[in-house]
């Protein structure tokens, strides 16, 4: 089995991922993503705020032991990533991974 890394960037190349809070957040009010990504140091009102959405929209999310430079770091972005939105995982097995 991949690890998350492997499986966050075979997502990024191969599917369509929303990056950033208000991406995440507008998209689980207009469409709903498969899954949430959320990073450990995410600012508390940030991370409650997506995680009522998601708890609304019925979209799975995961609180991940990452933070968000480490985050950033798996998206190949030079900067941090507070939360991540998968639209479509592409040819990654990322749902099944954190599903499972």
């Amino acid at each position: 089995m991949k690890d998350l890394k492997t499986e966050i960037s075979d997502a990024m190349k191969t599917g369509k991922i929303l990056i950033g809070a208000k991406s995440v957040g507008g998209a689980l009010l207009n469409s709903n993503p498969k899954l949430v990504l959320v990073s450990s140091n995410c600012p508390n009102n940030v991370g409650e705020e997506i995680i009522y959405y998601s708890r609304l929209s019925n979209v799975p999310y995961k609180m991940l032991p990452n933070d968000s430079l480490e985050l950033g770091s798996m998206c190949g972005r030079p900067f941090p990533v507070s939360t991540l939105g998968i639209i479509d995982e592409g040819e990654s097995g990322i749902l099944d991974m954190i599903k499972g």
